[in-house]
């Protein structure tokens, strides 16, 4: 497995490699991630995958600061999983001096994340324009516990006629329903434990959606409710939308999508289920 830090490396990686799938993270591996690489690899001649905490898409130094990284622990993991080259650029390399470009989406990049999260989107789509030109992948590997974000994904890559198709699979989740995410290593053990009801809720659209419920305003209290019995009041929002343009109509569709971000301690969690 070969370890590229600096873009030319990465190019002359490339060239070497037959059809690539590309799985782009910033790195504290977990399960959800491994899955997604054991897919591309299933598809593709063979896997790059990136571990780049990209500086851009957090509006909170201390959010920035805070996350968890594992590089020695991740590099040996992707080793384990036949990855054949690693991309990990400091971010002076990705962002040298003098830097002033970025991709700025509309549509599905103006709802729930993106007034909560202003300029997340436009640095994953920065990031993410940057490394599909360095990597030049035929197929790139995403989760659907970012939802939004592979909306996002998709849409500058038909917008800006980048030859890469974009692979969404579900969301990798623990035994209790937990979705799979790095920002889970900062939880305590006690909000660790809650942590679960997130799933619970959004479940409880699922099952009232198939029972018959077409209304947005029940569905979402209904949700609000399991979250507030479990004491998590510090919500950011619980919604749910048509999935092809993440905006909400009074009655659903039945291929809605449940979705919500609560904050337990320190922690953001964000989470959503397909209700059909």
């Amino acid at each position: 497995m070969k370890i590229c830090t600096t873009v030319q490396e990465m190019r002359q990686a490339r060239a070497t490699l037959g059809t690539v799938g590309f799985v782009p993270t910033m790195g504290f591996l977990h399960e959800g991630h491994l899955s997604l690489v054991r897919r591309a690899r299933k598809e593709n001649e063979a896997v790059i995958v990136s571990l780049f905490v990209n500086p851009i898409q957090f509006g909170s130094p201390d959010d920035l600061a805070n996350y968890p990284r594992a590089l020695e622990r991740d590099i040996a993991l992707l080793k384990e999983e036949g990855v054949a080259c690693v991309f990990t650029p400091e971010a002076a390399e990705f962002y040298p001096q003098g830097f002033a470009t970025q991709v700025d989406v509309g549509g599905v990049a103006l709802e729930l994340e993106g007034p909560s999260r202003p300029g997340h989107f436009a640095g994953v789509a920065t990031v993410l324009t940057k490394f599909f030109n360095i990597v030049q992948p035929q197929r790139a590997y995403f989760g659907q516990k970012d939802a939004q974000q592979c909306a996002v994904v998709q849409r500058f890559v038909q917008d800006l006629n980048i030859p890469v198709e974009v692979i969404t699979l579900p969301t990798w989740r623990e035994d209790d329903g937990l979705a799979g995410s790095s920002r889970n290593s900062r939880l305590t053990g006690g909000e660790r434990r809650r942590a679960p009801v997130l799933h619970q809720a959004l479940c409880r659209a699922r099952d009232l959606v198939q029972a018959g419920e077409r209304r947005r305003a029940v569905l979402e209290g209904a949700m609000r409710d399991v979250l507030v019995k479990a004491s998590l009041t510090e919500i950011d929002y619980v919604t749910v939308v048509n999935p092809e343009t993440f905006q909400t109509q009074d009655m659903v569709p039945e291929n809605a999508l449940a979705l919500l971000a609560v904050r337990l301690g320190a922690v953001r969690l964000i989470d959503n289920l397909p209700l059909g």
